[in-house]
């Protein structure tokens, strides 16, 4: 069925990257708000929306080359199932939906949310060659939801969560680079031709400074005064070994288990990331609630 291949086009299990869009709810406390919980809401959809169209979009373009990757032959348009043009039919329904629910929104949302569609619409058209630079982008796009659920609603962000966000995400771009190259060994830049142009050492070192600047950046966060008289406690510090756990897990992961790809699948198919998230999640509900 041909509505099957499009939802499997949208990649709906990727939608829970767009959960830093509701950050702003838990760090600006504004959960209790009404219309702002309904904006954040709305707000995740569209990045939902936003996110499906770049999927549908770059498999449109990127078809030929996926039907000789070992794990992407599989998706719609590259067997297939979906023709390019109906892809590219699909990813403009799903990118105007975007924009009507994150004008909807906010302004500030929408801007964001436009923003997203560009930028990954350069990546895709070319910028994603372009090594280190690529993994930026993808960190930037997060880095866009970070800003949608913050700025866009009216919730000032922190510089500090903010800068912790954009280590985290170039953090899990560049692992998912390593894990690429490990995986795909010497096909690897046939498969993504970026990969030809990074090392392992190179993208080790990379992965070892974004981790140390994310797990240092988190910590100052903790015990800055900005944070204790938003909170209201000087005990966020506590959650510290949360992110220590995940974060070296992760590593182990990366290194030894051959993870480092997808984070949402990595979280779902490693019940030890799985606790220290939920650990992570629970301890600053508790100490911020």
């Amino acid at each position: 069925m041909i509505a099957l291949e499009l939802l499997r086009l949208a990649r709906p299990h990727h939608w829970t990257k767009n959960g830093f869009v509701l950050t702003g709810l838990l760090f600006g406390h504004a959960w209790s708000v009404p219309p702002v919980v309904a904006a954040a809401l709305v707000a995740t959809l569209a990045f939902c929306f936003a996110s499906s169209a770049v999927y549908a979009f770059n498999d449109a373009l990127d078809a030929p080359r996926d039907r000789e990757h070992p794990e992407k032959r599989a998706r719609p348009v590259a067997r297939g199932a979906v023709s390019p043009q109906t892809a590219y039919a699909f990813a403009a329904v799903l990118a105007a939906l975007g924009l009507a629910a994150a004008a909807w929104a906010s302004t500030g949302v929408l801007a964001s949310v436009g923003a997203y569609l560009g930028l990954n619409v350069a990546y895709s058209l070319g910028l994603k060659r372009v090594p280190v630079l690529d993994v930026f982008l993808i960190a930037a796009g997060f880095m866009l939801r970070l800003l949608a659920g913050t700025w866009g609603l009216g919730i000032e962000p922190s510089r500090w969560l903010l800068a912790c966000g954009f280590l985290l995400t170039l953090f899990l771009g560049f692992a998912k680079r390593r894990a690429e190259i490990a995986r795909l060994a010497e096909d690897a830049g046939q498969h993504r031709p970026v990969l030809e142009a990074y090392s392992t050492e190179f993208l080790d070192q990379a992965v070892f400074a974004c981790a140390l600047g994310m797990v240092l950046t988190y910590a100052l966060y903790t015990v800055a005064d900005s944070t204790v008289v938003l909170h209201g406690t000087d005990r966020l510090i506590w959650t510290l070994p949360w992110v220590l756990l995940g974060t070296f897990r992760y590593l182990y992961r990366l290194r030894y288990r051959g993870g480092g790809g997808d984070p949402a699948q990595e979280l779902l198919g490693d019940p030890l990331l799985a606790v220290s998230a939920l650990g992570w999640v629970a301890t600053v509900a508790w100490l911020i609630g």
